[in-house]
């Protein structure tokens, strides 16, 4: 993913999140869905047909994981796919803060990354170039590609949206990530890139004809094991492809 906000501990639920997947609309990626053909079949998450892995997903025990790259122009290509982390979280059964120690060894071997994983009890953010495990404490979050709530003009603003109203609807609050405005240059963070890139990266919602929004989504744990899950999917120029929506008891 390249942002997301999210609710912890706020409200009714333990954890409300929206987040946007950009990405190459030609990389090949399947929609959402209970991963049965891979022999997990709780799982639910969209898959990344290039690498395997995930950007987002949850598990019917409310395992729950979620990432995106810090934007690095010069970075030099890594030896293993970030969507990897998310996956390897969600598929084993160790407690999020013991995966997070573990991984602090071997996170160079990844492009830049911000890792969310946890459950309805707990919830941990690590950084690989901080490389430390941090326990998430109750609030509302936004995060892109650098660290968690930077000044982001487009994360700012989701997150203050989400903070409006972090018990609301999903469909709702899922148009709070369809928000295509650029912002002035003034706001723009500066992340090593060209500026009319920059420009084009503000948006919360990312129209191109090669690169763009790939998908809409939006997670809700509740107190009692319950999921909610609804992602809506776009192609190139942002022509909406398809939605999907999962209520789990």
């Amino acid at each position: 993913m390249c942002l997301m906000a999210f609710a912890w501990q706020v409200g009714e639920y333990p954890l409300t999140l929206l987040g946007n997947r950009d990405e190459f609309h030609a990389r090949p990626t399947h929609e959402a869905g209970f991963w049965v053909e891979e022999k997990l079949p709780d799982l639910l998450a969209g898959k990344d047909l290039d690498a395997g892995g995930t950007w987002l997903g949850v598990t019917r025990s409310q395992r729950f994981a979620a990432l995106t790259n810090i934007r690095a122009p010069i970075a030099k290509a890594a030896p293993r796919s970030r969507g990897g982390l998310a996956l390897n979280y969600l598929a084993s059964d160790i407690a999020p803060g013991e995966y997070l120690e573990q991984l602090v060894a071997e996170a160079d071997e990844y492009g830049g990354f911000n890792l969310i994983i946890g459950d309805a009890q707990q919830l941990w953010y690590f950084n690989s170039h901080d490389k430390q495990a941090i326990l998430v404490s109750p609030g509302i979050y936004g995060l892109s590609n650098g660290n968690l709530d930077s000044d982001w003009p487009k994360q700012r603003c989701l997150r203050d949206g989400l903070a409006a109203d972090p018990d609301g609807k999903p469909v709702e609050l899922l148009e709070l990530l369809a928000n295509n405005r650029i912002y002035p240059d003034a706001e723009l963070p500066d992340t090593g890139i060209r500026l009319e890139l920059e420009r084009a990266l503000s948006a919360a919602f990312i129209i191109g004809k090669e690169y763009g929004t790939r998908a809409s989504t939006f997670v809700r744990l509740g107190r009692e094991g319950e999921i909610e899950f609804l992602e809506r999917r776009y192609g190139s120029m942002g022509v909406m492809l398809g939605e999907s929506s999962w209520q789990l008891d």
